[in-house]
C-alpha cells in the first residue's frame, strides 16, 4: 500500500524570536508578539493546544488566587461524578469563616449549599467559600491540598503544587503561566455544565452583592472567564478565556503592577491572537483518511483515520503549503482491533515536521476462515519473492 498524501492550502513557518513567537506567511503578514508588562505570560489556542505567545511560561511563581481555579475544577469534577450535588448543603467551620482575605462572608455553624459556595469561590474569590468546599470534599484542607497535586498531576501541571485551597502564601505553593493554561483549557473542555459561572458579574450571599474582579467581561463581551489572583507576593495575575468566530483563546498573565495593568495585558493577547491567528480543523475524528488492503480478514480492506481531531492554529488567510501524509504499515493481517494504530498521520511545511498522529483503525476485523487464511499464506509468501 502506497502512502497517500492530502494537500491543504495554508502556509505556517514557526519562528522563535526572544520570548516571542513570529509567523511568517506568503498569503498572511503578521508581526511580532507584542511586549507584555509580566513576569510570565502565555496564550494559547484552547482547541489545538497550541502556544502562540510564551514569555517565562516555565518559571514557578505564586499563583494567589488563581489556586482557586483548582479548587473549582475538583468541585466540578465530584458534582459530574455525583458524588456532590449543588443542593447539597456543607458545613462552614471556624477555620472557614475565620478566613482573611477577599470573602463569601459564610458565616460560621451554618450550612451553605454547593452550588452557592462554587460561585462564592469563582465569582467573589471567596477564601472562606474554598475552604469550606475543600472541608466538605477532603475532610480537611490538607487532605484536599493532596488531591490538587494529584489532579495537577493527572494534567499534566508538571510545574505546579499546592499547598492550600485559596492560594493564600504558603512555602512550596506555587504554578507556571503554562500550568494555569493547561488547567483553565481543562475547566472549558471537562465541565462545560459549569462553565457559564465565569463569565457572571456578580454574586449576592448573606446580602451582600460583590463584582466579580474580571475586569474583561465588561470590556471585552468576547470574554468569558476565567479568574483573577492578588497578593503582594503574587503582584495582580488574571487568567481569562475568549471567544470570537468559534475560535477559543486561553491568556494567562501573571505578576503585573495592578488590577488596571493584569486586564490591559491580557487584553493584548487576546487581540493579537484573534487579529493574526486562526483554529483549523485539518481532519475529525472518524473522517476515512484511507481504506487499506488486508490479508487473512472476513474483510478484504480496513478503513482507517483518526481518534481525535487533528486541530491546527495557522495565521489567518495562509492556507498553503502544508502537506499531509498517511502512512500504512505494510501487509495489515487480521485480527484487526479498532482503535488500535496502523500507521501515521504526518503534517509537514517545506519538509518540516508540524504534527505526526497515530492512524488507527475505524473498525474491527476478525480472522477469516481456515480455508482463506491458508490461499493468503500463499499469496504472500509468492509476492514476497518477487
Amino acid at each position: 500500500m502506497r502512502p497517500q498524501s492530502f494537500r491543504f492550502f495554508f502556509f505556517v513557518v514557526l519562528t522563535f524570536v526572544g520570548t516571542t513567537l513570529s509567523l511568517q506567511a506568503s498569503a498572511s503578514m503578521v508581526p511580532r508578539a507584542p511586549q507584555i508588562d509580566a513576569r510570565g505570560y502565555l496564550l494559547m489556542d484552547a482547541a489545538s493546544g497550541h502556544i502562540i505567545v510564551e514569555h517565562n511560561a516555565e518559571q514557578r511563581l505564586p499563583p494567589a488566587s488563581l489556586t482557586k481555579m483548582m479548587t473549582a475544577y475538583i468541585a466540578e469534577a465530584e458534582l459530574q461524578k455525583g458524588n456532590l450535588s449543588e443542593d447539597d448543603m456543607a458545613p462552614i467551620s471556624v477555620k472557614a469563616w475565620k478566613m482573611g482575605g477577599s470573602r463569601m462572608f459564610v458565616k460560621e455553624g451554618t450550612r451553605v449549599s454547593v452550588g452557592e459556595l462554587l460561585k462564592g469561590i469563582i465569582i467573589q474569590s471567596g477564601n472562606d467559600a474554598s475552604v469550606a468546599m475543600a472541608e466538605y470534599i477532603a475532610g480537611s484542607e490538607d487532605a484536599f491540598a493532596d488531591l490538587m497535586n494529584q489532579h495537577a498531576r493527572r494534567l499534566g501541571m508538571n510545574q505546579s503544587h499546592f499547598m492550600n485551597a485559596t492560594g493564600w502564601p504558603a512555602e512550596n505553593h506555587f504554578t507556571t503561566a503554562r500550568d494555569m493554561a493547561i488547567l483553565a483549557r481543562a475547566i472549558v473542555r471537562d465541565f462545560p455544565e459549569h462553565y457559564d459561572i465565569y463569565a457572571e458579574k456578580e454574586f449576592t450571599y448573606n446580602g451582600i452583592t460583590q463584582q466579580n474582579r474580571n475586569l474583561l467581561l465588561w470590556r471585552d463581551e468576547s470574554v468569558d472567564g476565567l479568574k483573577t489572583g492578588h497578593t503582594e507576593e503574587a503582584g495582580y495575575c488574571l487568567v481569562s478565556s475568549a471567544k470570537k468566530d468559534g475560535m477559543r483563546l486561553i491568556a494567562v498573565v501573571m505578576g503585573t503592577d495592578s488590577e488596571g495593568a493584569r486586564a490591559r495585558e491580557s487584553q493584548k493577547l487576546l487581540t493579537y491572537g484573534f487579529r493574526f491567528f486562526e483554529t483549523y480543523k485539518a481532519y475529525s475524528a472518524g473522517d476515512i483518511l484511507d481504506t487499506a488492503e488486508l490479508w487473512m480478514g472476513d474483510k478484504d480492506q480496513v478503513r482507517l483515520g483518526l481518534a481525535e481531531d487533528l486541530v491546527l492554529t495557522i495565521p489567518r488567510e495562509s492556507h498553503e503549503n502544508l502537506k499531509a501524509e498517511v502512512t500504512v504499515n505494510p501487509q495489515l493481517q487480521a485480527p484487526i482491533n479498532q482503535g488500535e494504530k496502523y500507521g501515521t498521520v504526518t503534517v509537514r511545511m517545506n519538509n518540516e515536521l508540524l504534527v505526526e498522529k497515530p492512524l488507527v483503525a475505524l473498525e474491527s476485523v476478525e480472522e477469516a476462515g481456515l480455508f482463506t487464511r491458508l490461499w493468503h499464506h500463499i499469496l504472500l509468501f509468492f509476492k514476497g519473492l518477487f
